[in-house]
């Protein structure tokens, strides 16, 4: 059966519009969680000034310290914590189960849902000093970002925002900054825990070589336990 042209057209139009629909939504919503995260970098080395400013007199260690690890990652270190935040470069639609799909915001229009995103990545100081290449880091939180610049953030326990304001105000300098200072308060608050004995009870001769040369055996704040999604705030 010969193809209709007429159809054809139609079906090639169809698909250019949306392309070009989905194609400058993408652009932006990249272009603002970009932005938001620029501010962050500047943000995270003030705050670092500002904190170790209070600090004089005190151990250096405890001293915080500002590091940019390139145009997508940043890192804060607080003690014996490590706080990284990366931007991911790809934007990204969230599952038919996701409770996002629930927001008037997002009902009034489903292109509302396409979100750049922050990840915030709690690692212990050590695991990079000594190049413990088998260590546990924790994704702590992750900020949502659309093209209108509105926001939620997914986390451990204080880190979740509710999804029910998603669309009511855009991201600010205020929320960031709260965002940033609760991580860190989530961070020192979560404490390394002793492993359970069973996980640790068995080593190889290569392990303890490597743990005698640079004390790389394997650790995490939580090693050997569940580290799950079940205390995320929705």
């Amino acid at each position: 059966m010969d193809s209709d042209p007429q159809e054809n057209k139609q079906n090639l139009n169809g698909i250019i519009d949306i392309l070009q629909l989905k194609t400058n939504i993408k652009q932006k919503v990249y272009d603002n969680t970009f932005e938001v995260f620029n501010q962050l970098k500047e943000m995270l080395h003030e705050l670092t000034n500002d904190i170790n400013e209070e600090l004089s007199g005190v151990d250096r260690r405890v001293k915080l310290e500002y590091r940019d690890r390139g145009k997508f990652e940043a890192e804060i270190r607080i003690a014996e914590d490590i706080l990284i935040f990366s931007m991911h470069t790809n934007v990204f639609q969230f599952d038919r189960d996701h409770q996002i799909w629930k927001t008037s915001y997002v009902e009034q229009d489903k292109l509302n849902a396409l979100c750049g995103v922050i990840n915030i990545y709690n690692f212990l100081t050590d695991s990079f000093k000594y190049n413990r290449l088998d260590d546990l880091g924790y994704l702590i939180g992750r900020i949502f970002i659309n093209k209108d610049l509105n926001y939620f953030v997914e986390g451990k326990r204080q880190m979740a925002f509710l999804y029910s304001n998603f669309g009511n105000s855009p991201i600010t300098p205020d929320a960031l900054k709260k965002i940033i200072e609760t991580a860190i308060v989530y961070s020192l608050e979560f404490d390394l825990l002793v492993p359970p004995y069973d996980t640790v009870k068995i080593a190889s001769v290569a392990q303890m070589n490597t743990k005698i040369e640079n004390s790389k055996m394997q650790t995490g704040k939580r090693l050997g336990y569940k580290f799950n999604s079940d205390d995320v705030n929705g």
